[in-house]
Parts: C-alpha cells; structure tokens; sequence
C-alpha cells in the first residue's frame, strides 16, 4: 500500500468525456482514458483490504487490489500481467462492464469506489500503445481439434485459451465480421471495433482460425436466400471435430404483443443497432432503417435501451422517449442494506445526458398508426405494491411516434440451434449444462459444451468471458482425460 491513507486524502478521479453537444454528431469513443498520473492518484486510493470483496464482486475474479499497487508503483507492464492472468479483452470490460467490482468495493460503503473499470481501461490502452501485448504461442501442439460457433465475448474467450494450450480451434460465425455482439450490438461510441480487430488479429497469431459467414444449422429456403454464406450441420462439426463449444449467446427477444404491433415502424433494438455498426463499418446499405426526423419511443431500460437512444440522438432524431415499466428507484441506494451487491438505484446513462425523456412505471397499451404505419403509443401509468402492478384509472396517455424500439432483452437462444444440435433445454430454454462438478458446460452430447449467454441467459460481457474461460478449462479436462 504505497499511500496509506489515500482513501482519506484523495477524491475519486472521474474519466473526461466530450461534451454531450458535439459528441452526437460523431459514432467516436468520446470517454478518454485517464493519464499515468490520474490513473496512479486513483489506484493509490485503493485500501488493499485484508477481504477485497471487490475481487468477488467481479465474474471474472480479477485481481484488483494486485494490479492497483502496481499502477501505484509504475509498474505498468507487470500490472498487465496480472490483469491479463484473469481477464482475456480488458479492452472490452474496461469500456462497456457496469463495474461490479466497484459496487463491491470496500470504500463504496460509506465514500465513492475506488474507479477500478477506469484503471483497468488505462492499463490495457497503456499495453497496446507500448506494444506489451503480443501472441502467446504454445511450445507444444496437442492434435486435439475443436470447434466453437459463435465469435461473441464467450466463444473469444474460450478459442484464446485453448489456442494456447496447445489446441487446434475454429472459430464459426454467421455474420460476415468476428466479434458477434460485440461487433453489432455495442454501438462505437461506446466500443470502437479496432478493439476487437486487433485480438483477432492477436488470435490468429497464436493459431485461431476464424470461419466468417457460416451458419451452423439448419435454415428454411426462406431464409437462405437472404443468407450468401456457407451452411454447415452441427454433425459435421460432431463427427470432424473432439469437441465442440455452442456460444451463440441469447439471440431471441423479448416480444410486446399489444394491438397493432404489426404496424410498420416497431421494430426490436438488435434490428435498428447492428445497421448503424455496419455504416460505421463502411458498408453500404440499401435500406437502413434510421431514426432521422422522427419521434423514437424506446421501449425498455436497460443498457440495449439506452444504447438505441444514443443511436438516435446521431441519427437526427426529433425526440427520444423511453418506457420503462419498473418504478423509478432511488438516486442512491441503502448501502447498509446492498453493499457488497449489485444495488438498484437510478442509473443515467451518456446517452441520457444527450438527450432524452425518461418515463417510469409506464405500460405500453397500444401502438396506433395510419395506412399500416406507427403514428404513436398509446400508455398507463402503473401502481407497484409488493411486487405486482395494477393500472391507474384514467392515465391513459397517448406519445407521438414514428419509430418504436422493443428493447427488453432477451428470452433465450434460437430454439432453432438448440433443437438442430439435439442438445437438452433448461426451463428456461437455455442450453442445459452445469458449471459445477465433472462434467462442468457439457451437453448431454458426448463432445458437446456450452458457455455464455446461450448456456446462462442474457447477462454480461464479463459474465460471457468468464463462462469461455472456465469452459475452456472444462473442454481442456475433457480432452486431456484418456
């Protein structure tokens, strides 16, 4: 502990960002990493707590406390170590985690948390500017092939640890760029894809070969014809391979089925995200589904939510508006109650600082349109009383609307991909497959695993890392017992 009494002397040390005026007129990273010096000053208020519970309150179990010392000391290069030693794409977590570590840090009970996620965001940025992130290759080859589908955070994670222990790994993906939704659910001003760009080409270095623009599956001639790529049988991947991973993710969304949904104009978040990825890409689109001009309801408050408001704040939007049917919860929570947990508390997002109406306890009734287009949205206020909800007579209100966006999340993976691999569901319609015992992320299948969001359900990017990494691990023992 190189200042003892930092968390009494020193403020936590906030990321600068552009102002939220210019920052909508550009799809740029507009958070700026903080210098050596305000990432020394914020790391020398960590306390190295006899029980850091900020090491539990992370999936990924990283070393904070570890690499928060060394940031003190100027040892960067080291610190690197440690966080790569838990945590495959600090680059990503860095950028778009909600940071429970800092929920669980010591100093949140009764101060501000130490701004681990901006450390660690400085520590990876510092790596790659000095070249300190290279291949790490294997000294030996073990003749074990295996597949994984999906190129999202899990399916990274996994092929980059069983690159480098020696295994041969193929990575398949549908879309025609690697990185799943990394690549085309986080807008760029949160996550610019150089980021992913430069692990892949790091992947590939150490004997990842990535397989673009092949579904594996089955597909109806309908949806073939819009699909130019290959199409590939999961028994195929059975049969030539020693293991196969399923890290698809959750890619089912959550409906709204009120009257008029089937109005043109109400689409799902992950229908109206990806384009603008795409034209950030450089692709040229045909017909791009924009918010430009228009009156946007977002239905939803989570992050995909708040994602769709940035979007459209770019894009030109007249307004944005967003439902959320929960209560608004409190500015600040009881931490005598939550801490060392993830609380409930409001959260307001960058893309709320740019601009946006924020409705809570509201209940989408109807979308109401004209010659078979949305013209607006029809709500009721609700009344919360022990966890049920009932409507508030005579608060019916009607929001002028041009495009609606369903954006609360998700209910499970394609049941398509799960039944074509003839694995086993959960009573969720989640892949089933334990994390715990012998037979951790394994399929009924007798080669088959599953990780991430497709085995767990919707969560987090660093919950997906994990669940690649420990099944990486499980994969490993499975292949390395005779």
């Amino acid at each position: 502990m190189a200042n003892p009494v930092g968390f009494l002397e020193l403020e936590r040390v906030e990321q600068k960002s552009e102002n939220p005026e210019k920052r909508v007129n550009h799809y740029k990273e507009f958070v700026k990493t903080l210098s050596e010096k305000e990432a020394g000053l914020q790391a020398s208020r960590c306390m190295d707590c006899g029980t850091p519970f900020c090491n539990n309150g992370c999936p990924i179990n990283n070393v904070i406390p570890d690499f928060n010392s060394l940031v003190m000391d100027s040892d960067w290069q080291t610190a690197l170590e440690v966080l790569h030693s838990t945590n495959n794409f600090p680059e990503f977590t860095g950028r778009i985690c909600p940071a429970p570590c800092e929920a669980a840090c010591t100093l949140n009970f009764n101060s501000e948390a130490v701004g681990i996620k901006s450390i660690e965001q400085a520590i990876i940025d510092r790596g790659w500017s000095e070249g300190w992130v290279k291949p790490v290759i294997p000294k030996l080859q073990t003749g074990k092939r295996i597949a994984i589908v999906g190129s999202g955070p899990a399916g990274l994670a996994a092929g980059q640890q069983l690159a480098r222990l020696g295994h041969s790994v193929v990575i398949f993906e549908k879309s025609n760029r690697i990185g799943g939704l990394l690549r085309y659910g986080i807008p760029d001003f949160k996550m610019e894809k150089y980021n992913i760009d430069r692990r892949i080409n790091q992947m590939e270095k150490e004997g990842v070969i990535f397989e673009k623009s092949v579904l594996v599956g089955k597909i109806s001639q309908k949806d073939a014809k819009n699909f130019s790529g290959k199409i590939m049988s999961p028994e195929i991947l059975e049969n030539d391979f020693d293991a196969v991973l399923i890290a698809g993710g959750a890619e089912q969304p959550r409906d709204l089925p009120v009257p008029g949904r089937q109005l043109s104009g109400v689409h799902f978040a992950m229908d109206f995200l990806p384009l603008q990825n795409m034209i950030c890409a450089g692709d040229k689109l045909e017909d791009s589904l924009s918010a430009k001009d228009k009156h946007v309801v977002v239905i939803g408050g989570g992050d995909t939510g708040s994602d769709c408001v940035g979007t459209s704040n770019r894009q030109g939007a007249k307004s944005v508006t967003q439902f959320e049917l929960m209560p608004q919860p409190p500015k600040e929570e009881n931490k005598g109650l939550t801490w060392p947990y993830w609380p409930q508390k409001l959260r307001t997002s960058s893309s709320h600082q740019e601009g946006c109406e924020r409705q809570f306890a509201l209940a989408t009734k109807e979308f109401m349109g004209e010659n078979g287009k949305v013209t607006a949205v029809k709500t009721c206020s609700l009344i919360w009383e022990n966890g049920k909800y009932s409507e508030v007579d005579g608060s019916e209100k009607i929001y002028q609307a041009d495009l609606v966006l369903l954006s609360m999340g998700f209910v499970s993976p394609t049941q398509s991909l799960i039944a074509d691999f003839q694995v086993e569901k959960d009573s969720r319609g989640n892949v089933k497959a334990s994390d715990n015992g012998l037979d951790s992320y394994k399929t009924n299948r007798k080669n088959v695993f599953a990780a991430g969001d497709v085995r767990r359900g919707q969560s987090l990017v660093v919950w997906a890392i994990r669940e690649g990494r420990k099944a990486a691990e499980a994969i490993n023992k499975f292949l390395s017992t005779p």
